[in-house]
């Protein structure tokens, strides 16, 4: 049997558990693709997963990561609009052979996008889950003229593709919160105006949200962080409004102000909306297209332990400073 090299997760807990192994190269099925990973993109589903929280239940086997770049290296004699030598981008949350912490990863054509040819690799492999949650959350909100959106952590990978996605369909009543300077600099030349870049360690935080549009609760509101400053985002929301989820992480108090306000609830879920990777194929074909930029990445090192324990403790930390952290392979 076929080895590969992969970053292994020995048992849930703390970064040390993983360790560097060599394991069995997947075995395509008839539909399936086999892919060189080139370079894959961290994401807080990581962490939570190597912590055995909930998200423990979308892992295949003990491989971490759910977004990649690559090259095809193989194809099953069922496969369709794929051949060697494709370069491709994917979401393979429970669609994969395994995660992306490795060399190579068997998948369904269905669930395979064409790399926008315009941007590398590492750049390529920050698309997916980024891209797609951005792109539900905008059509969810079925956005209507002069409506106005409050963005809770807009600097992460999800929020600035949020804002690039509604800036190219030119709405601009965007107020957001971000927590360092680079983060604010970042927004800034996004095209968010400085006035409505909330520092979220304000004491007045609420005040300042409100303030920044012009005292009036939120058409829609989008929480990318969770926890008691979603209490605040759900303040800041008018009634009957939309609280776009990503995070599923509210707390007891957040559920009462929603309910209290009647508020729609739209949960966020990449993974439930990834078949055929409808939505992605359209992002990667606006982003060939040059109709918006994809955002800087941070190429954190190569495929390895050490790599993978610096980005998991960047994004634990939120140290990321507004970029999508990328391990790229040799």
């Amino acid at each position: 049997m076929k080895k590969m090299k992969a970053v292994v997760l020995k048992e849930f807990g703390a970064v040390n558990n993983f360790e560097f192994a060599e394991v069995d190269l997947p075995m395509i099925k008839s539909d399936e693709v086999l892919i060189r990973i080139m370079a894959t993109a961290f994401n807080p589903l990581d962490y939570q997963m190597r912590q055995g929280l909930r998200e423990k239940e979308l892992m295949v086997g003990s491989i971490l990561g759910v977004e990649f770049s690559g090259v095809v290296v193989g194809a099953g004699q069922d496969t369709r609009g794929f051949k060697v030598g494709d370069e491709v981008i994917a979401c393979s949350v429970q669609k994969g052979s395994n995660g992306s912490y490795a060399e190579f990863i068997a998948l369904s054509f269905h669930e395979l996008v064409h790399k926008p040819k315009n941007i590398d690799f590492g750049t390529a492999a920050s698309i997916p889950v980024s891209g797609m949650t951005a792109w539900l959350c905008y059509n969810r909100m079925n956005y209507k003229t002069d409506d106005h959106i409050f963005i809770n952590g807009a600097s992460g990978g999800t929020g600035r593709f949020l804002i690039l996605f509604l800036m190219h369909y030119k709405i601009t009543n965007i107020v957001v919160t971000a927590g360092n300077p680079e983060s604010i600099a970042m927004l800034k030349g996004m095209g968010i105006l400085e006035t409505n870049i909330i520092d979220y360690n304000s004491p007045d935080l609420e005040q300042r949200i409100l303030k920044a549009n012009q005292g009036m609760e939120f058409d829609h509101v989008v929480d990318l962080v969770g926890g008691e400053i979603s209490e605040t985002t759900a303040r800041v929301l008018k009634v009957n409004g939309n609280y776009v989820d990503v995070t599923f992480f509210g707390t007891q108090t957040t559920r009462e102000i929603l309910f209290d306000k009647g508020a729609n609830i739209l949960n966020i879920a990449v993974y439930a909306e990834i078949d055929n990777n409808k939505v992605l194929k359209t992002i990667s074909e606006l982003i060939e297209a040059g109709k918006i930029t994809v955002p800087k990445v941070n190429v954190v090192g190569n495929l390895g332990v050490a790599t993978a324990v610096k980005a998991h403790e960047l994004m634990e930390s939120n140290r990321t400073r507004g970029q999508k952290l990328v391990m790229v392979n040799d």
